[in-house]
């Protein structure tokens, strides 16, 4: 079973990337031994639970990955590298934060977690950004994840159906899973117009700040790139009827849209259904 968790990539061309990376990357999808899309989240969950496991644990691997997520599209290669190191690192850091010290000593002990935080500080002296081309969340789909998105654009899979990797072939995807795909234009402009009608209609600073976070951190991606919103394990949450009825995407559009035209009742009701659907899908991280 895997985490229930979703994901935000963002793929970058070719192009983005230094010669050597470029390099590094065109040899590595070409590469039969790579993870493909269908294990992919698999592979990851194995190796965290190969350090977690270990005694002492590892709260991050001791060298960068070398996988990432491909696609092709129109001839094009787009790479979202994985990060594991990186994401392991800034994960431990916000778990540690968010635990008494001698809880969090339990799970692991202070030797570790002092060499872990040492190796982190090392590693942020000799690099100027954090980004990470990969965004989780356990338990839920955060609301402004949904916004840069249109219902067109969803990819349902529920019992073994191909996905397309590329315009010449097919990968198998999980035998359950949603994504949505779409363009770093067309992202970077449902969010811009999302903050006009929220800053004009709403006023809400929590809100606006979360969707401000995620346009920002669109920002930081090369303006051809790709985005992708994947359920990943929070699937295993919901039942095929309950994945063939979730439309968040299109309900979240319909409350902006309904904001801006006036029509606020309509507004209330399509932006309740997203909150409601995925509070109910939350409060399953506390149940016995």
């Amino acid at each position: 079973m895997l985490p229930y968790a979703a994901y935000l990539r963002v793929y970058e061309p070719l192009s983005a990337f230094s010669e050597q990376d470029r390099l590094r990357w065109n040899a590595y999808a070409q590469n039969p031994r790579r993870p493909r899309r269908a294990g992919a989240l698999a592979v990851e969950h194995e190796e965290s639970l190969r350090r977690l496991l270990r005694v002492p644990p590892a709260p991050a691997p001791a060298a960068e990955s070398h996988n990432a997520y491909l696609r092709r599209v129109d001839g094009v290669l787009y790479v979202c590298p994985w990060q594991t190191r990186l994401r392991s690192w800034l994960a431990f850091a916000s778990w540690r934060g968010s635990l008494p010290t001698k809880l969090a000593n339990r799970f692991v002990p202070p030797p570790v977690a002092e060499r872990t935080a040492e190796e982190f500080d090392a590693f942020k002296r000799g690099e100027p950004s954090l980004r990470m081309h990969i965004m989780t969340s356990t338990w839920h789909v955060p609301t402004p994840w949904f916004v840069p998105f249109d219902s067109a654009e969803r990819w349902l899979v529920l019992r073994g159906e191909q996905e397309p990797e590329s315009s010449t072939g097919v990968t198998m995807a999980p035998a359950r899973n949603m994504l949505y795909v779409t363009s770093m234009a067309q992202a970077r402009k449902r969010v811009a117009r999302a903050l006009v009608v929220i800053r004009r209609h709403v006023g809400d600073v929590d809100t606006l700040t979360d969707v401000e976070e995620v346009g920002r951190w669109l920002e930081e991606f090369h303006p051809h790139s790709l985005v992708e919103l994947d359920y990943g394990g929070i699937v295993h949450l919901m039942d095929d009827e309950t994945l063939q009825a979730d439309q968040s995407v299109a309900e979240l559009a319909a409350a902006l849209t309904g904001l801006d035209n006036g029509q606020e009742e309509l507004a209330f009701a399509m932006y309740q259904r997203v909150i409601l659907r995925w509070r109910s899908v939350q409060s399953l991280e506390s149940a016995n």
